[in-house]
Protein backbone atom coordinates (compact mmCIF):
# COMPACT_ATOMS: atom_id res chain seq x y z
CA UNK A 1 0.00 0.00 0.00
CA UNK A 2 1.28 3.30 -0.54
CA UNK A 3 -0.12 4.71 2.76
CA UNK A 4 2.00 5.36 6.17
CA UNK A 5 1.15 5.73 9.56
CA UNK A 6 2.82 8.73 11.83
CA UNK A 7 2.87 7.86 15.25
CA UNK A 8 3.63 10.77 18.28
CA UNK A 9 5.10 9.02 21.24
CA UNK A 10 3.55 9.97 24.53
CA UNK A 11 -0.15 9.53 25.14
CA UNK A 12 -0.51 7.33 22.14
CA UNK A 13 2.33 4.74 22.36
CA UNK A 14 2.57 4.93 25.85
CA UNK A 15 1.34 7.10 28.20
CA UNK A 16 3.88 8.89 30.07
CA UNK A 17 2.30 11.98 31.20
CA UNK A 18 3.17 11.42 34.94
CA UNK A 19 6.31 10.97 34.45
CA UNK A 20 7.03 13.36 32.29
CA UNK A 21 4.98 16.08 35.27
CA UNK A 22 6.65 14.47 37.72
CA UNK A 23 10.33 15.24 36.02
CA UNK A 24 8.71 18.92 36.08
CA UNK A 25 8.09 19.35 39.34
CA UNK A 26 11.10 17.75 40.04
CA UNK A 27 13.24 20.08 37.83
CA UNK A 28 11.64 22.75 39.37
CA UNK A 29 12.14 21.95 43.33
CA UNK A 30 15.86 21.12 42.15
CA UNK A 31 16.39 24.41 40.16
CA UNK A 32 13.89 26.35 42.98
CA UNK A 33 12.02 27.69 40.00
CA UNK A 34 8.00 28.38 39.65
CA UNK A 35 5.43 26.08 38.22
CA UNK A 36 1.77 27.74 37.76
CA UNK A 37 -1.33 25.36 38.09
CA UNK A 38 -1.72 23.45 34.84
CA UNK A 39 1.16 24.01 33.67
CA UNK A 40 1.01 20.81 32.35
CA UNK A 41 -1.87 19.95 30.09
CA UNK A 42 -0.91 23.42 28.84
CA UNK A 43 2.69 22.51 27.40
CA UNK A 44 2.44 18.49 26.70
CA UNK A 45 3.06 17.81 23.16
CA UNK A 46 5.69 20.79 23.05
CA UNK A 47 9.57 21.19 22.83
CA UNK A 48 11.10 21.64 25.98
CA UNK A 49 12.66 24.52 24.32
CA UNK A 50 9.41 26.25 24.32
CA UNK A 51 8.38 25.20 27.26
CA UNK A 52 11.07 27.04 29.56
CA UNK A 53 11.15 30.37 28.08
CA UNK A 54 7.71 30.98 26.88
CA UNK A 55 5.52 29.04 29.12
CA UNK A 56 6.98 28.81 32.40
CA UNK A 57 9.40 31.90 31.23
CA UNK A 58 12.34 30.32 33.27
CA UNK A 59 14.55 31.81 31.42
CA UNK A 60 15.65 33.46 27.82
CA UNK A 61 19.17 32.48 28.11
CA UNK A 62 20.04 29.42 25.50
CA UNK A 63 22.86 27.56 27.16
CA UNK A 64 20.31 27.74 30.42
CA UNK A 65 17.82 26.49 28.49
CA UNK A 66 19.07 23.74 27.03
CA UNK A 67 21.28 23.00 30.37
CA UNK A 68 17.19 22.31 32.04
CA UNK A 69 15.74 20.84 28.96
CA UNK A 70 18.77 18.06 29.60
CA UNK A 71 18.17 17.16 32.89
CA UNK A 72 14.16 17.49 32.95
CA UNK A 73 14.53 14.50 30.38
CA UNK A 74 17.54 13.09 33.10
CA UNK A 75 14.97 13.33 35.49
CA UNK A 76 11.89 11.80 33.01
CA UNK A 77 14.16 8.90 32.72
CA UNK A 78 15.01 8.42 36.10
CA UNK A 79 10.87 8.06 36.83
CA UNK A 80 11.00 6.09 34.00
CA UNK A 81 13.26 3.36 35.72
CA UNK A 82 12.04 3.84 39.23
CA UNK A 83 8.14 3.45 37.92
CA UNK A 84 8.29 1.30 34.83
CA UNK A 85 6.22 1.26 31.51
CA UNK A 86 4.69 -0.49 29.32
CA UNK A 87 2.51 0.15 25.75
CA UNK A 88 -0.98 1.09 25.88
CA UNK A 89 -3.55 -0.91 24.97
CA UNK A 90 -3.93 -1.51 21.39
CA UNK A 91 -0.76 -0.64 20.03
CA UNK A 92 1.34 -3.94 19.72
CA UNK A 93 -2.26 -5.54 17.73
CA UNK A 94 -2.15 -2.05 15.57
CA UNK A 95 1.50 -2.17 14.63
CA UNK A 96 1.32 -6.01 14.06
CA UNK A 97 -1.69 -4.77 11.78
CA UNK A 98 -0.07 -2.43 9.79
CA UNK A 99 3.05 -4.50 9.16
CA UNK A 100 1.08 -7.17 8.15
CA UNK A 101 -0.66 -4.85 5.43
CA UNK A 102 3.08 -3.27 4.69
CA UNK A 103 2.25 0.00 5.39
CA UNK A 104 5.25 1.86 7.06
CA UNK A 105 5.40 3.69 10.16
CA UNK A 106 7.43 6.62 11.71
CA UNK A 107 7.81 8.39 14.75
CA UNK A 108 7.48 11.86 14.81
CA UNK A 109 7.55 13.22 18.21
CA UNK A 110 8.83 16.56 20.27
CA UNK A 111 10.57 13.65 23.04
CA UNK A 112 13.84 13.55 23.13
CA UNK A 113 15.53 10.43 20.83
CA UNK A 114 17.32 8.60 23.38
CA UNK A 115 13.79 8.44 25.13
CA UNK A 116 12.27 6.88 22.23
CA UNK A 117 14.76 4.42 21.67
CA UNK A 118 15.26 3.58 25.05
CA UNK A 119 11.26 2.63 25.86
CA UNK A 120 10.90 1.40 22.36
CA UNK A 121 13.33 -1.81 23.52
CA UNK A 122 11.68 -1.73 27.25
CA UNK A 123 7.79 -2.13 25.17
CA UNK A 124 8.98 -4.51 21.98
CA UNK A 125 7.96 -2.08 19.40
CA UNK A 126 11.74 -1.30 17.93
CA UNK A 127 11.15 -3.71 14.65
CA UNK A 128 7.64 -1.91 13.71
CA UNK A 129 9.06 1.74 13.25
CA UNK A 130 10.94 2.60 9.92
CA UNK A 131 11.75 5.90 11.61
CA UNK A 132 12.23 8.23 14.34
CA UNK A 133 11.59 12.16 14.00
CA UNK A 134 12.80 13.68 17.86
CA UNK A 135 13.10 17.01 18.94
CA UNK A 136 17.05 17.12 17.89
CA UNK A 137 15.61 16.79 13.79
CA UNK A 138 13.24 19.59 13.90
CA UNK A 139 13.57 23.54 13.69
CA UNK A 140 10.16 24.22 14.61
CA UNK A 141 8.10 22.61 17.34
CA UNK A 142 4.13 21.69 17.18
CA UNK A 143 1.91 22.79 15.88
CA UNK A 144 4.41 23.44 13.49
CA UNK A 145 3.87 20.31 10.49
CA UNK A 146 7.38 20.13 9.95
CA UNK A 147 7.97 17.32 12.62
CA UNK A 148 5.41 15.09 10.30
CA UNK A 149 6.55 16.16 6.74
CA UNK A 150 9.76 14.85 7.85
CA UNK A 151 8.57 11.59 8.76
CA UNK A 152 6.53 11.00 6.26
CA UNK A 153 9.60 11.53 3.64
CA UNK A 154 11.53 9.41 6.16
CA UNK A 155 9.18 6.44 5.24
CA UNK A 156 8.85 7.71 1.15
CA UNK A 157 5.09 8.52 1.43
CA UNK A 158 3.57 11.56 0.55
CA UNK A 159 2.10 13.05 3.52
CA UNK A 160 -1.62 13.24 1.87
CA UNK A 161 -1.34 9.06 2.29
CA UNK A 162 -0.08 9.38 6.14
CA UNK A 163 -2.04 8.80 9.10
CA UNK A 164 -1.36 10.42 11.84
CA UNK A 165 -1.59 9.07 15.45
CA UNK A 166 -1.68 11.66 17.91
CA UNK A 167 -3.42 12.57 21.43
CA UNK A 168 -2.40 16.08 21.79
CA UNK A 169 -3.97 19.43 20.20
CA UNK A 170 -0.69 20.67 19.00
CA UNK A 171 -0.32 17.68 17.09
CA UNK A 172 -3.35 17.41 15.64
CA UNK A 173 -3.29 20.66 14.06
CA UNK A 174 0.28 19.99 12.70
CA UNK A 175 -1.03 16.97 10.60
CA UNK A 176 -3.71 18.79 9.99
CA UNK A 177 -1.06 21.34 8.65
CA UNK A 178 0.75 18.63 6.50
CA UNK A 179 -2.11 17.89 4.88
CA UNK A 180 -2.45 14.49 6.46
CA UNK A 181 -5.56 12.14 7.88
CA UNK A 182 -5.68 12.25 12.16
CA UNK A 183 -6.78 9.72 14.47
CA UNK A 184 -7.11 11.20 17.61
CA UNK A 185 -6.70 9.20 20.75
CA UNK A 186 -8.12 10.16 23.81
CA UNK A 187 -5.64 9.73 26.48
CA UNK A 188 -4.97 13.12 27.39
CA UNK A 189 -7.70 15.05 26.67
CA UNK A 190 -11.50 14.10 25.87
CA UNK A 191 -13.22 12.87 22.78
CA UNK A 192 -15.46 14.88 22.24
CA UNK A 193 -12.61 18.45 22.05
CA UNK A 194 -11.03 16.58 18.66
CA UNK A 195 -13.41 18.26 16.29
CA UNK A 196 -11.32 18.78 13.49
CA UNK A 197 -9.78 14.90 13.82
CA UNK A 198 -10.76 12.55 10.84
CA UNK A 199 -11.20 10.05 13.01
CA UNK A 200 -11.70 9.40 17.02
CA UNK A 201 -10.45 6.91 19.73
CA UNK A 202 -10.68 6.55 23.40
CA UNK A 203 -7.74 3.92 22.54
CA UNK A 204 -6.36 2.20 20.34
CA UNK A 205 -8.02 -1.10 21.17
CA UNK A 206 -11.02 0.54 20.31
CA UNK A 207 -10.22 1.08 16.29
CA UNK A 208 -11.92 -0.81 13.65
CA UNK A 209 -8.72 -1.31 10.90
CA UNK A 210 -11.75 -1.28 8.42
CA UNK A 211 -12.81 1.93 9.00
CA UNK A 212 -9.26 3.37 8.99
CA UNK A 213 -8.07 1.83 5.86
CA UNK A 214 -11.02 3.63 4.30
CA UNK A 215 -10.03 6.73 4.63
CA UNK A 216 -7.65 6.72 1.87
CA UNK A 217 -10.52 5.09 -0.34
Amino acid sequence: MDIGALFDWDGVVIDSSAAHEESWERLAAEEDLPLFEGHFKKTFGMKNAIIIPNILKWTNDPAEVKRLSLRKEELYREVIQETGIEALPGVHDLLKFLQDQEIPCCVGTSTDRINVETIMDVIGVREYFAGIVSSEDVSHGKPDPEVFLLAANKIDRRPERCLVFEDAHHGVEAGLKGGMKICAVATTHPAEEFTDAHMVVNRLSDLDYGKLLALFD
